[in-house]
């Protein structure tokens, strides 16, 4: 593949960090973890970071410690990872969807107090594709219904609204370092806040809600479990790759930029519409993807216009293959109705997204768009 749709960029500084983890005596429970943490915090401007196994374990850990269960809801975007859904369905309690915006493929604020009951206890809001929502409407309505908020930030490290990093302006804000995301640690994720109660309380329920850490115990393997918890922990090694990738984030996050302004201008000047549209300068996008928008003859041709584009060494993907509440379990487990969720589906139908990390460059960008309109005039021709 000539142009990736995302390479994660290991360099030198990464592979002699994990060789000195493995070459010391400490694998788990050691201070790479705390110093990533902390450059995380650093970085973010949050006051409390706390290391996870993966974004995933991060948001079941936040619905786990705030003690939801069967007959709790939650308010979930349609149009997300599955991830988003599933760790709010796995305390038992259930994800209630909201349709997108069709401009930006974020939740509809303005579907989102129609869906809120009695038993609504948190809104859950992706940034998709790294555009942030707006947050200030979230809060309002949060605030009018006593609801905790939580920031799925899969896609959005460095985006930012008002000049407040994503994952701040909710309760918690939830981050993935899965290897085609901004940085990387292989596997791992990351949770910031404000409350430092709610951060020891998610810190002792991500290791087994055991009470003291292996270099508080006074005697070895003494130790109390005070609490019940999950083993969510991030390791040393995973940690040692995140310090040296987030040294490298506002290089990466610039070269994004650039990248998905070229890609977008080329293919906004040939007449494809790309998404997500512009917004103003209250939001700033740390630009995960650049997404087109097909016309409806080329939504019946999209398959082929990708294998196209696999031919000619350009990776794409789609974000995301369909609405969740379409998905065969929740559709099977609680119905769905097409008419709830139009923009979802027609934002996953008609959408190919395009690469823009920085593992290509500016020329690169010139490139895909000139195959990509070549394929689409050679397939209305044909």
């Amino acid at each position: 593949m000539k142009y990736p749709f995302g390479k994660p960029l290991i360099a030198s500084e990464e592979i002699e960090a994990v060789n000195e983890v493995l070459s010391g005596p400490i694998l788990v429970h050691g201070p790479k973890v705390v110093e990533f943490e902390n450059a995380f915090k650093d970085f973010t401007g949050a006051p409390y970071a706390v290391s996870v196994s993966s974004c995933t374990a991060g948001m079941h850990l936040i619905y786990f410690t705030l003690g939801l269960g069967p007959g709790d809801e939650v308010i979930v975007p349609a149009q997300t990872h599955i991830a988003t859904a599933h760790a709010v369905e796995l305390t038992g309690a259930r994800p209630i969807f909201v349709d997108s915006e069709a401009e930006t493929g974020n939740i509809d604020i303005d579907k989102i107090e129609a869906a809120i009951t009695a038993q609504t206890k948190a809104i859950a809001v992706v940034h998709y594709l790294g555009v942030p929502v707006d947050m200030k409407r979230i809060q309002i309505i949060a605030k009018k219904y006593n609801l905790f908020m939580v920031e799925d930030c899969a896609l959005s490290p460095g985006g930012k609204l008002d000049g407040i990093h994503t994952g701040l302006h909710g309760d918690v804000g939830v981050f993935s370092f899965y290897p085609v995301k901004h940085i990387t640690t292989a596997e791992g994720g990351m949770i910031i806040l404000k409350d430092a109660d709610f951060a020891s309380k998610l810190r002792l329920k991500k290791a087994f809600g055991v009470d003291r850490t292996h270099g508080e115990r006074k005697i070895p393997g003494i130790y109390e479990t005070i609490d019940l918890g999950f083993n969510y922990r991030m390791s040393e090694i995973h940690a040692a790759i995140g310090i040296e990738q987030i040294k490298k984030l506002p290089s990466f996050l610039k070269e994004r930029r650039l990248n998905h302004e070229i890609l977008a201008q080329n293919l906004t000047n040939a007449g494809v519409k790309v998404l997500p549209a512009p917004i103003d300068d209250r939001f700033i996008s740390c630009h995960y993807c650049l997404s087109i928008l097909l016309d409806d003859e080329q939504v019946l041709i999209r398959h082929e216009i990708m294998d196209e584009l696999t031919e000619r060494g350009i990776g794409s993907s789609i974000y995301y293959p369909q609405p969740v509440p379409r998905m065969i379990y929740y559709k099977d487990k609680y119905g769905y109705n097409e008419e709830k969720f139009k923009n979802a589906a027609k934002i996953s139908d008609t959408s190919i997204a395009l690469p823009v990390g920085p593992h290509l460059s500016q020329e690169d960008m010139k490139n895909i768009a000139d195959e990509l309109v070549k394929i689409l005039k050679t397939k209305k021709n044909e």
